[in-house]
């Protein structure tokens, strides 16, 4: 287990082990991602917004602009 010390300065130096594992290079993003409370893990946050691209389905039924303006008036006066 690779363990780092916290400084009076809030900041801790990732391992060397866990930044190769990680795949992670100077000036690289962390995400901390809570598991439970008092739990989190390090997740490498180096990817950029468009390898996102196709990660969900497109919606089998084309919502209109209508419908959206609907449910968002909806939702916001707590009626869903």
């Amino acid at each position: 287990m690779a363990t780092a010390t916290l400084t009076t300065k809030g900041q801790v130096t990732i391992p060397a082990a866990v930044r190769c594992a990680l795949g992670l290079h100077a000036g690289d993003r962390v995400d901390f991602v809570e598991l439970e409370r008092g739990q989190f893990a390090i997740v490498a946050a180096t990817k950029s917004v468009s390898d996102l691209k196709g990660l969900l389905n497109k919606p089998a039924k084309p919502v209109s602009i209508e419908d959206m303006h609907e449910a968002i008036a909806t939702k916001g006066a707590g009626l869903a």
